[in-house]
């Protein structure tokens, strides 16, 4: 959704094109996030890897895993902004601040999803 509001630069399309295709995007967006916390979580205890997070071990791939960690708590958090401002707003005008909002946690949660992924390659580069 993020792209497609860099490339809809017509602010009567994006009108028309984001209360449709938002609400579909956004199921879609919570149940992936559901799916991938529960695999995460899954990892995490199948591998015993609650003890070792909590250690005060100082390795290079828990260090990149903790910092992963981290990063996917606060796409949680923004994710579920983004979410409460687009269902109250959505088929509505919002205000500056929605907008404001809105579209800088989106652009957040862009940016962050690619750091993520950087987390990800790290540590599978390391193992």
């Amino acid at each position: 959704m993020f792209v497609l509001g860099i490339f809809l630069r017509d602010k009567q399309a994006q009108k028309e094109v984001y209360p449709r295709i938002g609400p579909l995007f956004g199921y879609y967006e919570i149940v992936v996030l559901i799916i991938l916390i529960a695999t995460g979580i899954t990892l995490i205890t199948q591998n015993g890897l609650i003890d070792v997070l909590s250690s005060n071990n100082q390795s290079e791939v828990l260090a990149a895993l903790r910092k992963k960690l981290l990063l996917v708590g606060i796409v949680i958090v923004l994710t579920i902004v983004h979410f409460i401002i687009a269902f109250r707003t959505n088929d509505k005008e919002r205000t500056k601040i929605q907008n404001i909002i809105s579209r800088g946690s989106s652009l957040l949660i862009f940016l962050l999803n690619l750091w993520i992924l950087h987390y990800a390659i790290v540590i599978r580069h390391i193992l």
